[in-house]
């Protein structure tokens, strides 16, 4: 099926032959009529199955038809992410599909000065792409209305509720007009996301196009069973030995930075994102990385959202991550459109209990290593 066959507008398919998009991924091709049809809908994918697209082209096209002639413009549409990177890839991939029709979209997140957003804001947008921190505050501060809210995105919605921000969402919901459009999109189902789209969603059409949790087939999975002080010698070894672009997950942010330096000693060139790096250096870090000036990434779960490098041959997890859920989404980082990936798994004897729950809900058993004495 092509996007042609979507029943999808001229201007949008345009946009998409200019990006050289002729097919949709299985994501896109169930979600999208169902979308357009205005019901809602409960997404759940893998990362990197092209989860953005299935909500912005709906969006954009019901939007655009409905568009009226009025110089006043209200947020129509509003677009919920966990973390600042995700955020601004959301407003990228909206700038790309929606870049012949005349509806405007603007970004906002925490951690920049407020003023250069809030003047975009008083411009008028239709799409308002937001983290819940910024979204919240600015809604307090009156520069922002949502009662014209047609359409509401809620992504990556299990990492929202990993980070906190189940309060937030609560606080947003009853701002948004009871009748709406809801889009729900999630990696993994996990109770707490089934009890809360219960919650959100009118009658919701699932699209599940994978097994949740599931791992595709196009990543090797390594384990190394090695303890804690020889992480890093093994660390070095590796990228020394495979020179290829990788991304490594720190549990902590003082972690990610501890392993940067270690390996930038080493003439590793690395650099590190988290929480605590101010938006223009994790900005920095990301083109460094992307443009290949570096070819090894530092981040920590909450700094990895968003990060999408296409062709990323490797994943390594130094530290395990705290639940299975989210080895699924780290290592989901590579191997994405179809390409192979190869995900290393660093695991002490203090961590081993999490390597038997990610074998359980992935169903895959993972390939042990010999360390190198």
């Amino acid at each position: 099926m092509t996007f042609k066959e979507l029943n999808i507008s001229e201007p949008i398919l345009s946009a998409l032959i200019k990006k050289k998009y002729s097919l949709p991924t299985p994501v896109q091709e169930q979600a999208i009529p169902v979308a357009l049809s205005g019901r809602d809908l409960l997404g759940i994918a893998q990362t990197g199955t092209g989860k953005t697209a299935a909500f912005a082209i709906p969006v954009i096209q019901q939007l655009s038809q409905q568009q009226s002639k009025s110089a006043e413009r209200n947020i129509q549409a509003l677009i919920m992410t966990p973390t600042r990177e995700l955020a601004i890839q959301i407003d990228e991939c909206f700038s790309d599909y929606a870049g012949y029709t005349s509806l405007r979209h603007t970004v906002i997140f925490g951690g920049v000065n407020q003023k250069p957003q809030v003047s975009v804001l008083k411009r008028g947008v239709d799409i308002l792409i937001a983290t819940p921190g910024r979204l919240l505050d600015l809604i307090n501060q009156k520069y922002i209305n949502l009662k014209y809210v047609k359409h509401f995105v809620l992504d990556e919605a299990d990492r929202m509720l990993d980070m906190g921000f189940i309060h937030d969402i609560k606080r947003i919901l009853p701002i948004l007009p009871r009748q709406r459009q809801t889009l729900f999109f999630s990696a993994t189902m996990p109770q707490v996301i089934a009890t809360l789209s219960q919650s959100i969603l009118n009658n919701p059409v699932r699209v599940e196009v994978a097994p949740v949790s599931s791992v595709v087939d196009t990543i090797e999975q390594h384990l190394y069973l090695v303890e804690k002080p020889q992480k890093n010698q093994l660390l070095i070894d590796i990228l020394q030995k495979k020179k290829r672009s990788a991304l490594v997950f720190s549990r902590t942010k003082h972690g990610a930075d501890k392993i940067a330096r270690t390996l930038n000693k080493q003439g590793i060139g690395c650099e590190a994102i988290h929480g605590n790096k101010t938006q223009s250096a994790r900005q920095r870090a990301l083109t460094n990385f992307k443009s290949g000036k570096t070819h090894v990434i530092i981040a920590t779960d909450i700094a990895a959202r968003g990060i999408d490098i296409a062709n990323l041959e490797m994943v390594i997890n130094y530290d395990m991550p705290d639940v299975a859920e989210t080895y699924v989404h780290r290592i989901g980082r590579t191997g994405r459109a179809g390409n192979s990936g190869t995900a290393l798994t660093f695991c002490s004897k203090e961590e081993y209990s999490i390597v038997k729950d990610i074998q359980k809900l992935t169903g895959k058993k993972l390939n042990t290593v010999a360390v190198p004495v």
